[in-house]
Order: C-alpha cells, then sequence, then structure tokens
C-alpha cells in the first residue's frame, strides 16, 4: 500500500501537472484567439450600445457559465454601472421542461430565441464539444432571426457552427480545461465591455 507521504506526493503531481497544463493552454490562447475574444466583446457591446440584449445558452456546466455571464452583465463585473440587458436561455424550469416536453430537448433553446430575439441581439452560445443539438438549433434559430450569434467552443466542434459571426475555440480536447478557459474569455469579455462602455462616457 502507498504511504502517507506517497500519496501526498501524487496529489502535489497532480495539482502542479493541471496547473502546467493550464498555463500552457492559456499561452497558446494568448496567441491564438486574443483577436477573437475582443472582436466578440465588441460585438457584445455594440449590442447594447445600440439599444439590444444578450442572450446565452448552454447545457450543464456550460449552463452555469451562461448564467454567470448574464448575472455579470445584468448585476456588475468590476466597476459600477448601469444593468446591462441580458437572459440566460437556461434557468426558465416551466419553459424549459414545457418546450422539452412538447417539442424535444433540442428546441429548449431555439424556441426561446425565436420567441425573445430580435434583430441586433447577440445570443452566446455555449458548448464544450461544439456539438450539443440544441445549441446548434439555437444558434441556427438566432441566425434566421437576424441575431449576432458567438459560439464558445472546444477544439472538436461541429462544421455547423460556420453560421456563426463568430467562433471561440478552445485549442484542448480535455472537458475541464475547455470550461476553465470558457469562464477566462467570459470574464474578459465583461471586463471588455465595461471598458468600452466607460470610456464611451
Amino acid at each position: 500500500m502507498p504511504s502517507e507521504v506517497d500519496a501526498a506526493h501524487e496529489e502535489n503531481d497532480l495539482v502542479s501537472q493541471t496547473l502546467l497544463e493550464f498555463q500552457t493552454l492559456a499561452e497558446r490562447m494568448r496567441k491564438e484567439t486574443a483577436r477573437s475574444i475582443t472582436s466578440a466583446a465588441e460585438l457584445v457591446h455594440l449590442a447594447i450600445k445600440s439599444g439590444n440584449k444578450v442572450l446565452a445558452c448552454g447545457n450543464g456546466g456550460s449552463a452555469a457559465e451562461a448564467q454567470h455571464f448574464i448575472a455579470e452583465l445584468v448585476g456588475r463585473f468590476l466597476t459600477e454601472r448601469d444593468p446591462l440587458a441580458g437572459i440566460a436561455l437556461t434557468v426558465d424550469t416551466s419553459v424549459l421542461t414545457a418546450v422539452g416536453n412538447d417539442y424535444g430537448y433540442d428546441e429548449v433553446f431555439a424556441r426561446q430565441v425565436k420567441g425573445i430575439g430580435k434583430p441586433g441581439d447577440v445570443l452566446l452560445a455555449i458548448s464544450t464539444s461544439g456539438r450539443s443539438p440544441n445549441v446548434l438549433k439555437a444558434l441556427a434559430a438566432a441566425r434566421e432571426c437576424g441575431l449576432v450569434t458567438i459560439a464558445l467552443v472546444g477544439a472538436d466542434s461541429s462544421s455547423e457552427l460556420d453560421i456563426c459571426n463568430l467562433v471561440i475555440t478552445i485549442p484542448d480536447p480535455s472537458t475541464p480545461r475547455i470550461q476553465e478557459m470558457h469562464l477566462v474569455v467570459l470574464h474578459l469579455i465583461c471586463e471588455l465591455v465595461d471598458n468600452a462602455l466607460a470610456a464611451a462616457k
């Protein structure tokens, strides 16, 4: 049996390895995706400045990140400002269960987009796989309705994402690393939008 010392060494090795993976991925993203992140923030800022809103969706951990992002917009991020218009399509259990029951789970976001989305709004769709049918259908519906579409995905994504105005891809196959970087990206978008709003005053 491994001793407590051996177990502690293994845990330290795991922590060090995971943090190194995160650091390596962050450096790769700095080189490959910084421009896309800035572009996403510009699209969100333009929508808000024009009186439009941001919709966000995702499944599981991505649903939590969609809600987190909208909370930063409606509440605040780092600085005091007026609330910004945003809706997470993951939070209304009556809508989700009714649409899921009557039309199928693939339609739970698309039907909301068709109901409340307006031309000029932004749909930010989050999927670690980039292949979630309900997320892809939401993006297609948003495109049809004249929304600006941003997808935040992982490395092995669907070719159907070609319909998006902007795709930010985390260049890694690991779900935990993708989710961690999605949150970094969302926080960067929030800070860039806040900075743009402050500069416009």
